[in-house]
Formats: structure tokens, sequence, C-alpha cells
């Protein structure tokens, strides 16, 4: 007999599912922001998806790439003091300036990541993470002292940047976070993409075939800090005032803990861990002199017993689903399963 050929959806039929989805969260995130949530609770929702932005691009470089970068705050630093600067004194429109802006940070964090990236990416394992640390370091220091190094103000050191336009909202929020996940999962299914997956399994065997390893892996980090940057730009324009300090060694921590508590190469997970993450500190705020506790137990019990993260390498596809469902496969496993312990 002649295998049946399985069911596959067609490209424009994917994208047109995945747009479903998205419109679907919108109309419902929309909903609740507009007449179930209060507006502190409309702020949290705001910087989730700021959270989620540089979640899943530090999983590009982590994750996917397989590296152990600890410099991450300092590309959020670069965009959001790009965009606020250019968005602060710009003579444009507020829109045509809020999103010049946004690119203009989003540019520059690529750049430093271009920058940092190419004698960084040399090195592995801790020697990396403490060399990305360093750059992260130099980036925060310089933003407090340069001004009284050139003689005038522009970033204002540690009395902060103020005066910065307020233009992040819900809508503009989602939207990048949307862009980025679908830059993310296009770059991630391309050619580029899986020479980045061929370097993280075996870099050796990647190079062996051929793979430029070093210049994959100076894309991989470049994009990562682009969007890290676009998520600062969101974040100087959601707060109205930047302070070097928030930029620190805390803050990378902070971000790749959203990474490895969601799992290691797994853009849902990152989703997920940084909407907990974000959501749990304020929810718990209540008790005050636990909640940090409370929010290091979740963490501790989690690398106990999921220390693979929430989802370990598992990325949700809703087209994968339907094509299960289409070629009966879906509950396959489990009865083959059932079948195999009642013949036993």
């Amino acid at each position: 007999m002649n295998k049946l050929k399985r069911k596959t959806l067609k490209m424009p039929v994917r994208y047109l599912m995945n747009t479903v989805l998205v419109v679907l969260l919108f109309v419902l995130l929309s909903f609740m922001t507009q007449n179930v949530l209060s507006t502190y609770q409309n702020k949290v929702l705001l910087t989730v998806g700021i959270n989620i932005i540089l979640a899943v691009s530090l999983n590009v470089s982590t994750g996917y790439l397989g590296q152990l970068p600890l410099g991450h705050a300092g590309f959020m630093a670069v965009g959001a003091y790009t965009c606020a600067l250019f968005t602060k004194y710009s003579p444009l429109p507020s829109g045509v300036a809020f999103v010049i802006g946004l690119a203009l940070g989003a540019v520059m964090a690529g750049i430093f990541g271009v920058l940092i990236g190419i004698p960084a990416l040399r090195l592995t394992g801790d020697y990396l993470a403490i060399l990305t640390l360093g750059f992260g370091e130099i980036i925060r220091i310089t933003l407090n002292n340069i001004d009284d190094v050139l003689g005038f103000k522009l970033f204002y050191g540690a009395k902060g940047l103020k005066n910065i336009p307020k233009y992040s909202n819900y809508w503009n929020v989602f939207l990048c976070v949307v862009i980025t996940c679908f830059a993310i999962h296009a770059m991630m299914k391309s050619r580029h993409g899986r020479a980045v997956l061929a370097i993280r399994d075996n870099e050796i065997a990647a190079e062996s075939c051929g793979i430029q390893t070093t210049y994959y892996k100076v894309m991989a980090f470049a994009f990562s800090a682009a969007f890290a940057g676009l998520a600062g730009g969101l974040y100087a324009c959601y707060l109205g005032v930047l302070d070097p300090s928030t930029f620190g060694f805390m803050k990378s921590i902070e971000i790749l803990v959203m990474v490895v508590l969601g799992g290691m190469g797994s853009m849902l997970g990152s989703i997920l861990s940084a909407t907990v993450l974000t959501i749990l500190p304020e929810a718990t705020r209540s008790f005050e002199s636990y909640r940090m506790v409370v929010y290091s137990l979740v963490l501790v019990l989690m690398m106990i017993f999921r220390p693979g993260g929430l989802l370990g390498s598992y990325d949700f596809s809703m087209s994968r689903i339907v094509e299960k469902a289409m070629n009966g496969e879906l509950f396959r496993k489990k009865n083959a399963d059932k079948e195999g312990a009642d013949h036993e």
C-alpha cells in the first residue's frame, strides 16, 4: 500500500492563522485595558510588554546562539538615551519623532552590539559573561560622567535626563512586541537562523561545514542588541526620566533570569516568564517585607523542579497543532501509550 501523503498547511494560511490570533489577543487586551484594569494595572501591563521585548531579544544570543552575555542592560541604555534625546529635541511632529527615535535607538544599540560582539564573541562561557558585563558597566559609567568630561550638559549624569516626552502607550508597545517576535521568529526560520542553531549545537562541526561562525555570532548578537535598544526607547518614553543606575548589572541579571526561567531557546517561555516575573513583584507589593522572599522562593523552586525552565526549548505553533489534527496525530501518542499499558 502507498503511504498516505501527510496533509500540511500552506504558508499563507499559516500567516493568516497567526494574524488572526494576534488580532484576537489585541482585542482581548484592549477590552481589559479600557474596561477591567485600573490605571496602575495598565502601567504594569505596559511594563510587561517592554520586558517581553527584552527577554525575547536576549533569548537570541542566550537560547538560540548558546552564549552567556551579561551586558544586555547596556544596550537597553544606549537605545533609551538615543530615543530620549531625539524625541526631546526633535522639531518633528510627536508621532514621527517617536517612530524615528525608536528606530535610531534600535540602530545605535545594534551598532554597539557589533562593536562589542566582534571582540567579545571570540570568547565563550564565563569569559564572555565577564567581558560583556564589563562593557555594560562601561556604558553605564560613561553615561554618568561624560557630561563632566565634555563640559556641557547632555545626559545629565546621575541627576537623570528629565522631561522626556511620554509617547509610549499600550498600543505602540503591543505593536513593538508583535514586530519583535515576528522578526526574531522569521530570522530563526531562515537559513541564517539555522546557521545560528548549528553553531549552538556544535561550533566546530558548523565551521567545518562552511558556516562563517564569527559572522553569524556577531549578527545574532547585534540582532539581540538592536531589539534591546527598541525596548529601551519604549522605556524612556514611558517613564519620562532616565537614570544611568537603572541600567546596572542587576538589570541584566533580571532579564537573564526571565530567559532562563522561561526556557533557553523558547520564545513562548520568555514571554510567559517576563509576564510572570513582572506581575509577581507587583502582586505581592502589599507584603512589603516578604515579597522579595516569595519572589526568590518561586525562582528556587522552579530551578529545583523544572531546571530546564517553564517550557524548555518548546515553542508553541498553532499551525503545527492544526496539522496534527488534520492528520489524526493529535492524540495518537496518548492513545498508543494507553493501548500499550492495557496490553501489559
